[in-house]
């Protein structure tokens, strides 16, 4: 899907970029569809095969690196746009390649015996090392040996914005960059085997000149903890997880560095606490199941009973792949399942357990349940569950790295995300679909015990919960949440906690304040769902998204189900350490 894909060419990039988004929706109006993905294919055709450009980047790099294109193997590739080489890795990741980029840069100054110190930037995702100006020559020619061995890019940086085009170390225009950028951002390519997932510059290790003045260092763009410092402070050596909050810390060590003792404190905005992650998962192909199911009768309304809300597309493998690729500091995960279980899935990871509704519900009487709600309401329940964890659905997917402060303040306070979409102001009816019902349920709720009606609803999006914000809201709504729990299908009665109840509760006493996420939200059933998967790979620009299903009939399922699984494919093909290996994965 990554090289077919229509909205991935420079051409159709360009011209998001530059016409305004107003106009852009003018010529959707008026061009009708098919032919608008005709043209987006030819471009994307011409951009593919275009001869020079990949034919020359091929023969530049045979020629200036051989080794990495021996006879068998595949450890280098043109990619993207431009003239660049990338390193083939089968465990391409964000975290990965920033990590390589630091040890390739703090190697090569060490080498050179240029003096440095790590910096806590204003970005999570890439490094940040300071040197003094005077020692700039030595940093380029410690650039210009890197690349003799591997592709290594620079550009120049001012402030946080990049300037001008990539160059390659070692190059004239990377000679020139090197002289005379403020600062520089370094680093190599990286693409899985597939050419799908591409990581650049993006996690880059970025060298600051400081400047000499009043016998101090200055700094040349703000950061987190100073901006100037004498060239005498003493340094001290940590691990390189203290100075970003998009760090591996339950999985393994990193490398140290030397940096100043203010960059080595934590600092207020810090997150210091674990943060788990909690999936709710059914796979309602599951003959066992679907008997458990036909025992009982139930589903008010025909959206509860819809099969396609129980379809397993395999979506929980790929949310677990975007969890490990873009969320590296979650500590464990927990799948809650009805005495079920992925083949696929490694459930002998240390970081990783399945647990049964048994093990959550007080009264086993309610089971066995089909009520996502139900089960929602007893999560809080998990034994090891840490007192801050993310929830998530097994249709939300990570679209690109993320820190803990994207979804908790230091303080302990949760994020919430709400969405424009509102909460029906009727009052509640036997039409009233499941989610809306709910919704209102809540509305009651928080009206009668804070005197405010709730009017939105909140975004399909990863929840930020407190272990125990929902034990008190067991406790001061103990009749609609024991109803809700003891509820074995969808009820008009039902309250939705982890959803909408716990977010407005936790605002109103102090715990939660609203926050925005880059987020989109995708429906399988409309007839547009292939242009924009098409366009969210190729930008890969939103935080979070969901793919769901609420209003297939079943017809399509065939057809969906191909198409959800070649764009998950393109979009997360490292497998994760969640996952079997050898055949009995798939």
């Amino acid at each position: 899907m990554s090289t077919g894909n229509p909205e991935a060419s420079a051409a159709v990039g360009a011209y998001r970029n530059l016409v305004p988004a107003r106009l852009r929706r003018r010529v959707a109006r008026r061009v009708p569809l098919g032919l608008r993905m005709t043209l987006k294919r030819v471009l994307r055709r011409l951009h593919v095969f275009s001869p020079a450009a990949r034919l020359g980047r091929g023969l530049r790099a045979r020629r200036r690196w051989p080794h990495l294109f021996r006879e068998g193997d595949r450890l280098a590739a043109p990619a993207g746009h431009g003239d660049r080489i990338a390193l083939v890795r089968p465990t391409v990741s964000p975290l990965g390649l920033r990590e390589a980029n630091l040890e390739l840069v703090a190697t090569a100054l060490e080498e050179a015996g240029v003096d440095y110190f790590a910096i806590r930037g204003t970005s999570d995702f890439r490094s940040c090392l300071a040197v003094a100006e005077t020692d700039r020559d030595r940093v380029a020619g410690a650039l210009a040996r890197c690349a003799a061995h591997s592709p290594v890019y620079l550009r120049a940086c001012h402030g946080e914005t990049p300037h001008g085009r990539v160059a390659l170390a070692g190059s004239r225009g990377g000679a020139q960059i090197a002289r005379q950028a403020p600062v520089l951002q370094i680093g190599m390519v990286w693409s899985d085997p597939t050419g799908s997932l591409v990581l650049g510059l993006e996690y880059s290790c970025d060298i600051e000149f400081w400047q000499p003045r009043d016998g101090r260092l200055v700094a040349p763009r703000p950061n987190r903890v100073t901006e100037d410092v004498s060239p005498r402070e003493a340094r001290v050596t940590v691990p390189v997880s203290r100075l970003t909050g998009f760090a591996a810390l339950h999985t393994r060590r990193t490398r140290s560095v030397r940096t100043l003792k203010a960059c080595a404190d934590a600092l207020p905005e810090d997150v210091r606490f674990p943060v788990d992650v909690v999936y709710t998962w059914v796979d309602g192909n599951d003959p066992a199941w679907q008997e458990r199911r036909r025992a009982y009768d139930g589903g008010y309304h025909a959206e509860s009973a819809n099969a396609a809300r129980y379809i397993s597309r395999d979506e929980l493998r790929y949310s677990l792949r975007a969890l490990e690729q873009n969320a590296p500091w979650v500590r464990n995960v927990f799948v809650v399942t009805d005495r079920q279980r992925p083949s696929w899935l490694n459930d002998t990871h240390p970081r990783l357990a399945v647990v049964d509704h048994s093990e959550i519900f007080a009264d086993q009487d309610a089971l066995p349940t089909f009520n996502s709600h139900a089960i929602e309401s007893r999560l809080h329940h998990i034994k090891g569950l840490s007192e801050h964890f993310l929830y998530l659905n097994d249709d939300m997917f990570l679209g690109r790295p993320v820190t803990p402060q994207d979804f908790f303040l230091s303080n302990g306070m949760t994020r919430t995300f709400f969405s424009p979409s509102q909460v029906p102001r009727w009052d509640p009816s036997s039409g009233d679909r499941p989610v809306d019902a709910a919704g209102k349920n809540n509305r009651r709720l928080i009206q009668e015990y804070f005197g405010t009606v709730i009017v939105q609803k909140l975004r399909h999006a990863p929840y930020a919960l407190r272990r125990s914000v929902l034990h008190e809201i067991e406790r001061e709504f103990s009749d609609a949440h024991r109803q809700t729990s003891r509820s074995r299908f969808r009820s008009a009665d039902d309250i939705s906690i982890p959803s909408s109840l716990y977010h407005y509760f936790a605002y109103f006493t102090g715990r939660a304040v609203p926050s925005d996420i880059r987020f989109a939200y995708l429906d399988l059933a409309r007839p547009e769902i292939q242009r924009r998967l098409g366009i969210l790979l190729a930008r890969r620009d939103r935080q979070a998204f969901c793919i769901n299903d609420t209003l297939s009939d079943g017809r399509d399922t065939e057809r969906q189900t191909a198409m959800l699984g070649r764009f998950l494919d393109a979009y997360y093909p490292v497998p994760s350490p969640f996952e079997r290996k050898g055949p009995e994965a798939r």
